[in-house]
């Protein structure tokens, strides 16, 4: 080693900062493209920032910030024996120890010091260097990364915890004595995933899966009868008692039974003349994790063709994240998406536009995820340990090394705990989620932010028993479908298939698959529907001064560029148990729904007079509690949803959760309801106070709003309204009208009503927090399957089988 490199890295030292406990270290991934270590080119870690880069980007990090110092991390593939054999995971975790191993090739790893801008280099490790660099460097190699950690916090179980109920827990002498093998549920036929719950000793089956595997939860159905907290497993029981499943109904969670060996005593358990043949919670979890089909939707098995290269890179399944894959693919394949993140932002200028943390950056991730996702540099075949470099897999399954959205899923998820998890979401849920944090991230300018292009208005005409109306205009991102089974085409396939499945009963025969019959509900159908004209029951009416039953019917007030369209599949029945339309939709490749225009006020139209309810009824706010119970059935909480249906005068379902959703944040959400105080709609507004808002350049529908969800106080009726720049007139108050508020709808896309099919999100699962998700996207004029990372022509894509549909103004 010269010494004149020694001198140069001394002369920089005060660039040099060894990590302290509390830093983030990127150590895996380069913060502005998907370059890893085990890239051509290795990854550079800054030692003043600790935050890696690509060899092609590390320069544009020593431009802004001057720091010359990096240690420089390459792996390359080791050579393996092919008869390597796999090894089996022990927690539900990926890339650590005792995680899912899948056989992945062995690396080599070699690291050096590189001084910039000429990238003068020093071997590591070397006495020779100075302590300083030593220990900075052995900091950063021994800690665990920051996209590591965060990952392996998503994968890695809670550690089991004491039940509360174990030290006291009661159990009932009544002569039980349990067999050392032999068990049967007492209540069916299931010899297997049986639990014995300890206070009075019965043998139960476990919970039913999503999948129709399991048992049939009789054991957790004694619970609810008897409150009986304590149950474990049998089957799982050996000489180490910390090893056994026991579960805690009261905490639903897994849980540690210090006194287990006396509780299975008393039931005359031996413990340790046991050998364990079940598998622990954990443990089937981790089983159907591994062994799950991720095919299943994937076209009746079809095989497709591989394509590789720009704007076909796939996504690299990191967890349950398939639903952000399939979202984020379809997004990424529009125009506006593309010109803002790929086309018209390079990452040179993404980087130098971000704070000093790009990592946490939305617009700087999504500008490197446009870039990975379209550029097609990571769009190439993935390779075995046996194969030559340019040799893909297989020429019909190849998967691609694609992309891991670690960085983008962290910062898209940071304000929402479930997306933070590696649980499986609901793709819609997450669509609204990202065009809001898009929105956000673009400062609500119009030129730049292209959520704009999925926004439109839409408008609810309300007809009182009076003759009179009222007009409720808000925003969204979606069309949400209800899907009218009665409008199927195929009834008397139908009928004869019913007839069918009643005789293969009777006959203790089981239905086969091709011989199933679904509705087909044509997609007009379920446009019809949402046009179509809904009574609202116990609507306060402004002019009768009483509730009195009114009709509501719903059109578009703007035409977006991208028309997405939610099929509600997804019902609640009777104990809200969710429920999944078996159901087929006959979508067209194009649909017009110039009809579905809202016409706005008309003339000789007499609106609803602004006002309230009398002192009478103004003291008694009142909530439907048909809307109430749907809203709690999807997880929002009780008094949130009475307070939704409140203030949106009880009009439906949809509006009420358009409100809620939109009031999530409101400081005084959780404040119980009192009379006269429990609704925004129910407040009385001092018309000074409009007034005085009105001087400030404000509108008057706008200013009634604010008052009302500030409770009438102006300095925070001025901070709502800039803090909710796109507040319109909106649901929230039905007694008020204004025809003329169209103009908030102004900077919105619009244009003719004539669109054309370009991506589907379909659905495998009885539940849209299970299963899978799949996209497929019309490019380049053919329909392309993006499963993941795996990305090919599409033989027959599931027109019938979407969840949501994307659809593309055609222009003229």
């Amino acid at each position: 080693m010269t010494t004149e490199p020694l001198d140069l890295l001394r002369s920089n030292l005060f660039r040099v900062r060894i990590p302290e406990p509390t830093n983030r270290i990127y150590k895996h991934e380069c913060c502005v493209s998907f370059d890893s270590q085990k890239s051509e080119g290795g990854l550079f870690i800054d030692l003043n920032t600790f935050l890696a880069f690509g060899k092609d980007y590390v320069g544009w990090n020593y431009q802004k910030t001057g720091n010359p110092v990096y240690l420089h991390i390459k792996q390359t593939k080791k050579l393996v024996p092919e008869d390597r054999p796999s090894k089996k995971p022990t927690i539900l975790a990926i890339g650590v120890d005792g995680g899912f191993d899948n056989n992945e090739p062995e690396y080599g790893e070699t690291h050096s010091i590189i001084i910039l801008p000429d990238y003068v280099s020093l071997p590591f490790p070397s006495v020779e260097l100075p302590e300083k660099v030593r220990l900075a460097v052995d900091a950063i190699l021994l800690a665990e990364g920051a996209e590591r950690k965060e990952q392996l916090a998503a994968w890695t179980a809670d550690k089991k915890q004491v039940s509360a109920y174990a030290t006291n827990l009661q159990q009932i002498d009544n002569g039980v004595v349990i067999p050392p093998s032999g068990w049967k549920c007492a209540k069916c036929e299931k010899t297997d995933n049986l639990w014995l719950n300890l206070t009075d000793g019965m043998i139960l089956c476990g919970r039913k899966n999503w999948d129709g595997s399991g048992g049939n939860n009789h054991a957790i159905d004694h619970y609810q009868e008897t409150h009986y907290p304590l149950a474990v497993k049998l089957g799982t029981i050996t000489a180490d008692l910390d090893a056994a499943d026991v579960f805690s109904y009261p905490e639903d969670e897994s849980v540690l039974d210090p006194q287990l060996a006396q509780h299975l005593a008393f039931f005359g358990i031996d413990f340790s003349s046991l050998q364990k043949t079940e598998m622990t919670t954990a443990e089937r979890e981790l089983d159907q994790n591994t062994n799950f089909d991720w095919n299943r939707i994937q076209e009746s098995g079809q095989e497709v063709d591989p394509i590789f290269g720009p704007g076909y890179t796939g996504m690299v399944n990191i967890g349950n994240s398939c639903y952000m894959a399939a979202i984020v693919q379809v997004v990424f394949s529009t125009r506006s998406f593309i010109s803002r993140y790929y086309l018209n932002l390079t990452l040179k200028k993404a980087f130098e536009l971000s704070p000093a943390d790009p990592t946490v950056d939305l617009n700087m991730q999504l500008t490197k995820l446009a870039h990975g996702l379209l550029s097609g540099k990571y769009s190439v075949p993935a390779f075995e340990d046996n194969e030559k470099e340019n040799v893909a897999t297989s020429t019909t399954t190849a998967k691609q090394e694609g992309i891991r959205p670690n960085m983008f899923k962290s910062v898209i998820a940071a304000s929402h705990p479930e997306f933070s998890s590696v649980r499986q979401q609901d793709a819609l849920e997450f669509f609204l989620h990202f065009l809001d944090q898009v929105e956000r991230a673009n400062g609500g300018k119009s030129e730049l932010d292209p959520s704009r292009s999925f926004k439109f208005g839409i408008e609810d005409r309300i007809l009182c028993s009076s003759g009179k109306v009222a007009y409720n205009r808000r925003h969204d991102y979606i069309l949400s479908l209800n899907i009218p089974l009665h409008e199927a085409t195929n009834k008397e396939e139908l009928k004869s298939f019913h007839k069918l499945k009643a005789e293969k009963v009777a006959e203790g025969k089981d239905i086969t698959g091709y011989e199933i019959v679904r509705p087909r509900v044509p997609l007009e159908a379920c446009l019809a529907n949402f046009s179509a004209a809904e009574e609202i029951h116990d609507f306060y009416s402004t002019a009768l001064k009483t509730k009195t039953t009114a009709l509501k019917t719903a059109g578009l007030t703007s035409f977006p560029d991208y028309l997405v369209l939610h099929m509600r599949r997804f019902l609640m029945e009777a104990g809200w148990v969710p429920k999944k339309l078996d159901v087929y939709i006959e979508v067209p490749d194009i649909i017009d729904i110039s009809h579905m225009r809202s016409q706005g006020h008309q003339s000789g139209e007499e609106l609803l007079p602004d006002g309230v309810p009398d002192e009478e009824n103004s003291n008694k706010p009142w909530a439907n509690e048909e809307i109430v119970s749907q809203l709690v059935s999807m997880g929002f909480k009780h008094l949130h949803c009475q307070k939704a249906a409140i203030n949106t005068l009880n009009v439906g379902v949809e509006e009420a959760m358009n409100w809620l959703l939109s009031h999530m944040d409101d400081p005084d959400i959780d404040i119980p309801i009192s009379d006269g105080h429990g609704s925004e709609a129910l407040t009385i507004i001092d018309q000074s106070q409009v007034d005085t808002l009105i001087s400030f350049g404000f509108q008057e529908d706008i200013a009634r709003k604010a008052l009302k969800a500030s409770g009438g106080d102006i300095e925070k009726a001025t901070d709502w309204i800039f803090n909710n720049p796109d507040a319109s007139v909106s649901s929230m108050d039905a007694a008020t009208s204004n025809a003329t508020s169209t103009s908030n709808d102004v900077s919105l896309p619009d244009g003719g009503g004539r669109y054309r099919l370009v991506g589907i999100v379909s659905h495998s699962g009885t539940s849209t927090h299970c299963g899978h998700y799949v996209a497929h996207i019309l490019k380049d004029g053919r329909w392309v399957i993006f499963n993941d990372n795996k990305v090919g022509a599409s033989v027959n894509p599931p027109k019938e089988m979407g969840y949501l549909y994307f659809f593309e103004r055609l222009d003229g």
